[in-house]
């Protein structure tokens, strides 16, 4: 006999109340005698006993306590894949990013895809697949690289400036070279960025390791520690316009292999939805 997600949140259930009476009463809102006959079951189809129980104690057994966190992770696995069906079936998607995007290409996406309910979530620099790898997105608008299993598409190229203090040495320049900025503190994006980490800080250009003053999980943290003059960072030259600050002045890096921004999604992700989205998105992004 199959196990099903009900039995799990019954077993659950009364682990968690270690009483069947109270877990019948108060947690399923069903007879003891049906919640106990249903454990029975559960504990046949795996050829195991989950509790020990008398008539005024329940403790789990040794198997009970191996099933239990993973009964757990099932049942919120199970929850999410309903989320995520609900969310289809309603039209509703959601779009990752991790800088800013232009209010302007927000409003043109959802105008131009008028049957699905478009949301934004700003994903964390510590995840480099801007929330597809979790699952957490259906689409993302990404700076590459990304990890593997993730098809993209670029949209727009852009040469990388650095963002510096207003009062900061080389902030009347016109233009700055890497080695110019070799000694300076930079904030960094998490290790858990791995390759992405590595190109916003330029380290293949670099002839050492860069000066790491503060790591950061997303650009407006990034932008708030250079206002407070306590690093540098590289920045896409679009990006330089997004956060332009009273106490930050951007300036072009000469010499820098460009930033790519890419419209990307799960390499094993076949929804018509996705491409319709992802087709869109490259429409607003992709300059005119």
């Amino acid at each position: 006999m199959d196990t099903h997600i009900r039995d799990l949140r019954y077993f659950v259930a009364v682990a968690e109340e270690l009483s069947f009476t109270r877990a019948a009463d108060e947690r399923l809102y069903i007879s003891q005698p049906s919640l106990s006959r249903q454990i029975r079951q559960l504990e046949s189809s795996l050829r195991t006993r989950l509790f020990d129980r008398d008539r005024r104690t329940v403790a789990l057994t040794p198997a009970g306590a191996e099933l239990l966190p993973r009964a757990r992770q099932i049942i919120e696995q199970w929850e999410q894949a309903e989320r995520a069906v609900a969310d289809v079936s309603r039209g509703s998607l959601t779009v990752g990013f991790q800088t800013r995007i232009a209010r302007g290409i927000i409003a043109a996406a959802a105008e131009r895809l008028p049957g699905h309910n478009l949301r934004f979530r700003q994903i964390s620099w510590g995840d480099p697949s801007v929330g597809l790898a979790g699952r957490q997105v259906d689409v993302a608008i990404a700076w590459l690289p990304v990890p593997s299993g993730i098809t993209w598409e670029v949209v727009s190229t852009e040469d990388r400036w650095v963002a510096l203090p207003s009062r900061h040495r080389l902030a009347g320049r016109a233009a700055v070279t890497l080695a110019e900025l070799a000694d300076e503190p930079f904030v960094a994006l998490p290790a858990s960025a791995g390759p992405m980490r590595a190109f916003w800080l330029a380290a293949a250009e670099r002839d050492r390791p860069p000066v790491v003053a503060v790591e950061v999980e997303t650009a407006e943290e990034a932008i708030e520690a250079v206002a407070a003059g306590h690093a540098v960072v590289l920045v896409s030259a679009v990006n330089a316009e997004l956060y332009r600050h009273d106490d930050v002045v951007c300036v072009p890096v000469t010499g820098l292999e460009p930033a790519r921004l890419a419209v990307a999604w799960r390499t094993d992700d076949h929804r018509p939805a996705i491409r319709a989205i992802a087709r869109t998105l490259m429409t607003c992004l992709c300059p005119t």
